[in-house]
């Protein structure tokens, strides 16, 4: 028989869109739904169901990606599932516009197509797609074809196993959400080969607007076919220092649509905001198109020794050199093509040549970019403005390396606040400011060749001046895709790298550059902060265990209390909320105490006078995520058993005293404390041969009061403790024998013992847990005289993560930056503290 299912709501579908071969939908949660199951049509498909892990809540509204999509228009339904029946009809979006990438470059010559997915967006024939998560990135297994072992678990191990070029299935690994550092990496990076195996594609891909690779870096060697996009790089450490690098002996690579962002900063001077930001060494037929680089310091690398090795082809378009300082890039012996690009307020320089190179830097908008183009001991690299002439050997930024040239064809050029130099000879310039008799001269000082028209042969006749090195002409080649191109007009495409350059709808990290940060290559200190403490907002990913949202709060921090026989209890209140619609109490009523439920402000409010022991237990209900619970015990304590206070003056009774068994000497010289609206004068000596004993039979508070002028130490029980303006106080003394001994020299003048019979919120106080360091790197201490029974470590939605026994020290090094809430039972009761784990 099939279930009788009535809707209270249908699904509230809140935003839909296309973007570059992937359409996405937002709506609103459903009451009671456990999940959601959605399709998508379009492009002769129809009612194709999605993947889970592409369906993610982000708490307040629900979102699922589709990527792999062909350019053309789709729609999108979306169903509640409730008590595991789909809802019958669902909610479709209105018809969705999906773009195509831009596949212009190098990567794309001879034929190829890099990455998982074909020219037109999806998968290429038996695609394996992989989806990786901050809870499955050590857990994922796939079976590869010549792989050292089988399955291969964990990303790395699935990447090693790829790596021999055996296993020739396309591979679509996607990225979602914040992922921190797997448990195994290389040198601190994910590293993608296919032994160059022409039949091997791999997508490194991001889901959506919020996937992060934080902490770690990508490495791409002995490599070909290979795609990776959509993906936020932060706070890289890897050994190799770089978000992104091409290291060596690859071809065919396509990286686009990935924000840089800062790493962690390195050894060297230059490397405050991390080393490389996209680096490409050794590599032949890449592409780096529509990428946004935020401040970066040093963006593109490109060169190491690759001398005269043919096919060094390279193309840089649509990126966002967004207040990035340097190397965009800079070049040793490629030909790289440079167009389309936009530089936004570059404090150093924009594209510089060396070592033979050959740059055609076209169609290209600078704004407030210092020295848009360099060629290498030449021109604008080794000019001294203030000096007006060349000084090669103390302005060269390219550590004296040959020059190569660049041929530059209608860039813009826009100061619009004059905040930079932007300092450009063309070779041949007439300017009299580039022509200096004795001193530079245009056709031997430029920056770059200024072409006519976008065809011109640059002749042999233009040379570098330090090696005399030609541009190699490789845009004119009919066989290369160049030749050919019609780029955007600056304008345009200054227009199109802001709208689109970086990951899906500009990615899920908003800043703001002010015009200072135009010529400043000095750490953006207010954006590192927000990058090293940044966190998602993805709350949990469909498939995947979903947090409790439940809450439960002792409002007044007293849930187990000693309550004098035949006295009230303190009030107790709980308080609930979240994903919680209810809560059920268990133990009461029971033995003159009693609970009131107030279901309109989320409250358990307990009552009464207790005439026996009585624990009991609040949980919260509700069909939506895990029940939580708080428990707590009444104890009925005889009359003075633990009440009061056992005082000795010893101006009063020097050491005659019936709780404190003293053995030492009075000193014969009197002093004079005031405390507690006491004069006191007769003190004991604090010396080896000092002690003092005694026993108490309840948790207890210790105050010794000393000399105004002593901030020495005394022992308790062999613990050292000091003294703050003469007094020392000590809380929370289990109940016991204890002993007070000498650690400095002291005059002691007075005793106090009080028995703590105050309820658990008060005694938090009294406890006064310390957690160090607070935020927390890898692992905290807690300091307390008071032994740690048990510590829980929940998310801010109340999720279980770690819980130990016994211990003072709590290891975190294996979670999420973020904050975390931290319970501490102690024989003396709960205390609870938010931490941030960094």
């Amino acid at each position: 028989m099939t279930p009788l299912l009535t809707w209270s709501q249908s699904v509230n579908i809140t935003d839909s869109a296309g973007w570059f071969e992937v359409a996405y939908v937002k709506w609103e949660p459903v009451s009671g739904a456990e999940s959601y199951n959605v399709y998508f049509t379009g492009e002769g498909i129809i009612n194709q169901k999605i993947d889970n892990p592409l369906i993610r809540s982000y708490g307040t509204y629900f979102r699922a990606d589709i990527p792999g999509l062909k350019s053309g228009t789709y729609t999108i339904t979306v169903k509640a599932v409730v008590s595991a029946v789909e809802e019958t009809t669902g909610t479709t979006t209105g018809s969705i516009t999906v773009l195509a990438h831009d596949r212009n470059g190098f990567a794309f010559a001879n034929g190829r197509v890099p990455g998982a997915y074909k020219l037109d967006g999806t998968p290429k024939a038996g695609a394996v797609i992989l989806y990786i998560t901050e809870e499955t990135k050590n857990t994922v297994s796939l079976v590869v074809t010549g792989a050292n072992a089988n399955p291969c678990v964990g990303l790395q191990t699935i990447l090693d196993g790829f790596k021999k070029g055996n296993d020739t299935r396309p591979l679509i690994v996607r990225l979602i959400g914040q992922i921190t550092d797997p448990s195994y990496l290389l040198g601190g990076d994910v590293v993608i080969e296919n032994k160059n195996n022409a039949s091997s594609y791999i997508t490194f891909e991001g889901v959506g607007e919020d996937d992060v690779a934080d902490g770690w870096g990508i490495r791409v060697k002995n490599a070909t076919n290979i795609e990776i996009r959509n993906i936020g790089t932060m706070n890289c450490n890897s050994s190799e220092g770089d978000n992104i690098g091409l290291q060596q002996n690859n071809d065919y690579i396509w990286v686009h649509n990935v924000d840089f962002f800062y790493g962690d900063a390195g050894g060297d001077a230059d490397q405050a905001k991390g080393d490389g930001a996209l680096d490409c060494k050794k590599s032949k037929y890449v592409t780096f198109s529509y990428n946004h680089f935020w401040d970066s310091g040093k963006s593109n690398l490109l060169g190491l020794s690759e001398g005269s090795d043919t096919e060094l082809y390279i193309t840089y378009h649509h990126n966002w050199y967004d207040h990035s300082d340097s190397r965009h890039p800079r070049v040793r012996y490629y030909s790289a093509h440079i167009y389309n690009n936009y530089f936004d307020g570059n404090s150093k320089y924009g594209s510089g040549s060396t070592e033979g190179s050959s740059l055609f830097v076209e169609g290209n908008y600078f704004r407030n970019s210092k020295n848009p183009m360099m060629t290498s001991m030449q021109g604008t690299d080794v000019w001294n403005n203030s000096t007006q002439q060349n000084d090669p050997n103390n302005q060269g930024i390219f550590s004296g390396e040959d020059g190569g040239t660049i041929k530059a064809f209608n860039n813009t050029f826009d100061a619009d606040n004059a905040t930079n130099s932007m300092r450009f000879v063309a070779y041949g310039d007439t300017n009299p400011l580039y022509n200096i008799a004795g001193k530079i001269s245009s056709t031997s000082d430029f920056d770059a060749y200024l072409a006519t028209t976008r065809s011109e042969v640059v002749p042999s006749s233009v040379v570098s001046k330090q090696g005399a090195n030609t541009y190699n002409n490789f845009d004119t080649d009919v066989a290369l895709y160049v030749k050919n191109l019609v780029p955007d007009t600056p304008e345009v495409a200054k227009a199109k790298v802001i709208q689109y350059a970086g990951r899906m709808n500009g990615g899920d990290f908003n800043w703001t550059f002010l015009p200072a940060d135009d010529t400043s290559s000095a750490v953006n200190t207010p954006l590192k902060t927000a990058l090293v403490n940044y966190e998602t907002s993805l709350v949990y990913i469909q498939g995947e265990a979903v947090p409790s949202t439940h809450t439960l709060i002792v409002t007044t921090s007293n849930a187990s209390q000693d309550v004098i026989e035949g006295e009230a209890m303190e009030t107790i209140i709980f308080t609930w909320g979240g994903d919680a619609t209810d809560v059920s109490v268990s133990g009461l009523p029971a033995s003159g105490l009693s609970f009131v439920k107030n279901g309109i402000a989320k409250t358990v409010t307990i009552t009464g006078t207790p005439t026996a022991n009585v624990s009991y237990s609040v949980t919260t209900v509700g069909t939506i995520s895990t029940p939580i619970s708080e428990s707590g015990t009444i104890t009925v304590v005889p009359p003075g058993s633990t009440t009061g206070e056992e005082i000795h003056n010893f101006t009063l009774s020097e050491k005659v005293s019936s709780f404190y068994n003293i053995t030492g000497n009075m000193n014969s010289t009197n002093g004079s404390v005031n405390y507690d609206g006491l004069t006191l004068t007769r003190r004991l000596k604090i010396e080896s041969s000092t002690s003092i004993t005694y026993t108490t039979t309840a948790i207890s508070t210790l105050t010794l009061v000393f000399d105004d002028s002593f901030t020495g130490k005394i022992k308790l029980d062999g613990v050292d403790y000091t003294a703050s303006a003469g007094v020392v106080t000590i809380p929370n003394i289990p109940a016991g024998a204890h002993e007070i001994t000498k650690n400095n020299t002291a005059n002691l003048f007075y005793i106090k013992t009080v028995y703590n019979t105050l309820g658990l919120g008060k005694n938090a106080e009294i406890l006064k847990l310390k957690l160090y360091p607070n935020p927390v790197t890898n692992s905290f201490e807690i300091a307390s005289i008071a032994n740690i029974e048990q510590v829980h470590v929940y998310t801010i939605m109340g999720v279980l993560v770690k819980s130990i026994r016994n211990s003072k020290s709590v290891d975190l090094s294996n979670l999420s930056r973020g904050n975390y809430l931290v319970s501490i039972q102690t024989e003396q009761g709960t205390h609870k503290q938010i931490i941030v784990k960094r």
